[in-house]
């Protein structure tokens, strides 16, 4: 089973689904560990509490926190890396060293409404329609080939909280179902940025 790491920088929603997952054997990869760039950020403790090792990193000089994401990935043995709720972008200090293997989820069909306070973003351009997309992440904010994607409906009477709500109960599922793939290399990104989910046999065929 491939071993994986967590990024956050809040309370960790994704990174609990993910957690919960693995605990009742829905998920293919082992949490190996959480990193936080806030000391007191509230998913620790929720990692903690699942027994999953957790480290703090200030990122105050991105590069050298990226580097030292890297030893730790290393010295876990894990083979892909997980952004939940990570508010930091990346440099190619750490994507060159996980090419294809960093995903994130962002709350809107991407590439609508990337970066901050995107369930607002779509209220305020009155979509009828919103939601969640995993994908691997590049240089950009939010740029990133998509993997998955999921409909949420906007409502008339919908806030930002309401739809954020929504939405999240809709991520829970897909970044669960989005690291399975990675796990079991049924995603594939050869076609230039188009991601290919791949057949469970054909992901036989490359491992």
């Amino acid at each position: 089973m491939k071993k994986f790491i967590i990024l956050i920088s809040g309370r960790g929603s994704n990174m609990g689904a993910l957690l919960k997952a693995y605990k009742e054997g829905h998920l293919q990869a082992e949490p190996a560990l959480v990193i936080s760039n806030r000391s007191q950020a509230p998913g620790l403790e929720t990692a903690r509490s699942f027994g999953v090792r957790t480290e703090f990193i200030s990122f105050k000089d991105g590069r050298a926190g990226e580097q030292r994401t890297i030893e730790l990935a290393r010295e876990v043995g894990a083979e892909f890396i997980v952004l939940a709720g990570f508010m930091r972008v990346l440099t190619e200090t750490l994507i060159n060293a996980f090419p294809n293997r960093i995903i994130n989820i962002h709350p809107s069909l991407l590439p609508a409404f990337p970066g901050l306070h995107a369930q607002k973003q779509a209220l305020d351009y009155g979509v009828r329609v919103s939601g969640c997309t995993t994908h691997f992440v590049n240089a950009g904010v939010d740029t990133g080939p998509t993997i998955q994607q999921r409909v949420v409906e906007v409502k008339p009477d919908d806030t930002e909280e309401t739809l954020s709500a929504r939405i999240l109960a809709e991520e829970h599922g897909l970044i669960v179902e989005t690291v399975n793939l990675l796990a079991t290399n049924r995603l594939s990104t050869e076609e230039g940025r188009e991601v290919t989910v791949l057949t469970a046999d054909n992901a036989d065929e490359r491992r």
